[in-house]
């Protein structure tokens, strides 16, 4: 399915020319089509590029979104950075698994390699302010519980940098630096 523009440029050549089957390679209608296509080609890269830039905090939002379905009442500190220790350390079955599958003497896998080194960023994130919605206060626990999913559904809640040792900052949407 040709992309919006690409469409509204067609539907125009179409409706002067008629059917647009056979153009002059290099007629100013053609030179407009591939022009549009060029354009939607770039959007569209530039919109996968933007959305896998934003996957890892959408899926922290996801982790912290399922957490708190059966929670009622607001969070204490503690136990919010329980919270963040659990999501930390999510991924440590299957790396102790890929671990125990692997020969004597042969190197970690690619996978195994990608899951330590986001377990160290994370755990050096959470040393230096762990950017996390706020589920301290009532209104961010349920925005967070009626979330959709989308990143779109996330500049109204507000986040946190919570450090390891219990100190609480106030932090943006979106997390840029150590804002």
């Amino acid at each position: 399915m040709p992309s919006r523009t690409l469409q509204k440029v067609h539907k125009h050549i179409s409706k002067k020319r008629g059917v647009v089957n056979s153009l002059h390679e290099n007629s100013r209608d053609a030179r407009r089509l591939r022009r549009a296509g060029h354009r939607d080609e770039r959007l569209s890269k530039h919109a996968s590029i933007t959305m896998r830039a934003r996957q890892p905090y959408v899926d922290r939002i996801e982790f912290f979104h399922d957490s708190v379905q059966a929670v009622s009442e607001p969070m204490s500190e503690a136990e919010l950075a329980e919270l963040i220790t659990n999501y930390i350390n999510r991924d440590l079955e299957e790396i102790e698994q890929l671990t125990q599958e692997r020969r004597k003497g042969r190197p970690p896998s690619k996978r195994e390699e990608v899951l330590k080194q986001r377990t160290e960023t994370e755990d050096k994130e959470f040393k230096t302010g762990f950017w996390a919605p706020d589920l301290t206060e009532m209104d961010v626990l349920l925005a967070l519980k009626h979330w959709n999913g989308e990143w779109s559904g996330l500049s109204t809640m507000k986040f946190i940098r919570l450090v390891q040792g219990g100190e609480k900052k106030a932090s943006t949407f979106p997390p840029k630096g150590m804002s």
